[in-house]
């Protein structure tokens, strides 16, 4: 039940020129899936060409027919939404019902940007001389490129492929060689619902040499990132030697401050779930606890006592609450962010260690009292581990929330409307959740603050960010 593996080149499903391939590995049982083709430079050139030559005749192409297709490719995904799910599950590892979930937000993503793609609009500005008409137009960017990472493999790849192909732009994506079933399955989908040839192309291979090459090509208006802070510095790099838009979609280090006016035992179950979902492989998974002193036994115990009790299993196992990293990288990191804790101070609750010794399994860890210089306070862990330290006044836990790089998400549970007003206007995160952990929806902007990146997905702005504002001004004839 796993993905038929090939591009999509030029309307073509296609094995590439070249005989490179890579092995798509189950992190559950670490036993290979199937082999990837990736790209060689003749098969980029295809793709550029392709797009190039689509992108005329699809910018042309009606709102209304463009929505027609996302639409029908959505209810063909719907319908195989339980296969899709199974394959997301083998190739990442989450449980299926976190793969279900996602298969679902994925396919009303497409739904939404088929209507939104109709509102497009531009404006008449009326101007000093009546006789003069000056009209805002709204137009697509033109041809762009993706890039989406591998612990999303239907949500992310939805977002950029959604958004292009209703704001009439043509696109090259390439997604995560780790989990290319997610992409693959709407590009089919897409196919069957009617989308010419050329319009959507996807492709897969080593990132740098992908990204260099197509970054610089002339082709190119466009790219769109997500994916780690080192690599979407480098990608803006290439993206400004062209002054090519980007839209930028990088990690965090969510700070969670939870105030002393809440049910502590509540706050830190919804805590649990929140932090361990996709295993803490999530860019804006709650990351860095904070509690406030006079409720912080009491959630430190609730909170290490569910996270102890969550049973971690093959995601296929109906029984399994969290399944395994992604892969062995996220296995080693981990294990050097909990060592490093524990020898500065840190005191170590719960696991902290892997489980077994096949697959990608990691316990759910929970670290206390933890220094600020431990290098989980600093770093995106990316994985299961949850730093729970204490807090005694509003202004120093928002400078401490507030004090590293990142800026992507910040949460806060309060039952105080003054608290949460003040608490979201004081963070310096691009999303913002009070009492709860829901802060990505089709209809809602998406995106981070300072080295979170820039630019949105989702909403009104996730489509804006594929279309160009042109000015036209019209006078009588002399």
């Amino acid at each position: 039940m796993y993905a038929d593996l090939k591009m999509l080149l030029d309307g073509e499903w296609s094995e590439g020129t070249g005989d490179r391939r890579v092995a798509v590995l189950n992190p559950a049982n670490e036993q290979s899936l199937g082999d990837l083709p990736l790209a060689e430079r003749d098969d980029l050139d295809r793709a550029l060409a392709a797009m190039r030559a689509a992108q005329p005749k699809w910018a042309a192409t009606a709102p209304g027919a463009r929505a027609r297709i996302l639409r029908a490719a959505a209810e063909i995904m719907r319908a195989r939404a339980g296969e899709i799910a199974h394959q997301m599950t083998l190739e990442e590892g989450k449980i299926l019902a976190e793969a279900k979930a996602e298969t679902i937000a994925g396919i009303e993503i497409l739904n939404w940007y088929a209507e939104e793609g109709r509102r497009a609009y531009g404006r008449i500005v009326q101007g000093a001389n009546p006789n003069v008409r000056q009209m805002v137009l709204k137009q697509p960017v033109g041809p762009v490129a993706a890039f989406t990472p591998w612990n999303f493999p239907v949500v992310t790849p939805a977002r950029k492929i959604g958004g292009a192909l209703a704001a009439g732009c043509t696109l090259l994506i390439k997604p995560s060689e780790e989990t290319p079933a997610g992409a693959l399955a709407i590009a089919r989908a897409l196919q069957e619902a009617g989308l010419p040839r050329g319009v959507l192309n996807v492709v897969f291979g080593v990132p740098a040499e992908i990204s260099e090459y197509v970054i610089a090509s002339d082709t190119i208006r466009k790219i769109s990132f997500t994916g780690s802070i080192p690599v979407g510095k480098h990608l803006a790099r290439l993206a400004a030697d062209g002054m090519k838009r980007a839209t930028m979609e990088l990690g965090g280090h969510g700070p969670v401050i939870v105030f002393d006016d809440v049910d502590a035992e509540k706050a830190a179950a919804l805590s649990v779930a929140g932090k361990y979902r996709n295993a803490g492989q999530v860019c804006i998974s709650p990351t860095r606890f904070f509690v406030h002193d006079g409720i912080y036994r009491r959630f430190l115990e609730t909170f290490t006592e569910r996270a102890a009790a969550l049973k971690v299993g093959d995601g296929l196992d109906e029984a399994s609450q969290m399944g395994p990293l992604a892969n062995d990288r996220r296995m080693e990191a981990i294990d050097a962010l909990v060592r490093d804790a524990v020898e500065r101070g840190a005191e170590l609750k719960t696991g902290g260690a892997r489980i077994g010794n096949r697959g990608y399994f990691y316990a759910p860890t929970v670290l206390a009292e933890v220094p600020e210089d431990a290098r989980i306070m600093n770093e995106e862990p990316f994985g299961p581990v949850a730093p729970i330290v204490r807090f005694k006044e509003f202004d120093e836990v928002v400078e401490r929330a507030n004090r590293l790089p990142f800026g992507l998400a910040g949460y806060a549970f309060t039952n105080s409307v003054e608290t949460a007003t003040r608490i979201g206007n004081a963070l310096e995160t691009g999303l913002v959740g009070i009492n709860h952990f829901t802060i990505s929806t089709p209809e809602t902007p998406f995106g981070g603050m300072k080295e979170s990146g820039y630019g949105s997905e989702g909403g009104l702005e996730g489509l804006d960010a594929y279309l160009a504002t042109r000015f036209v001004t019209q006078a009588p004839a002399p």
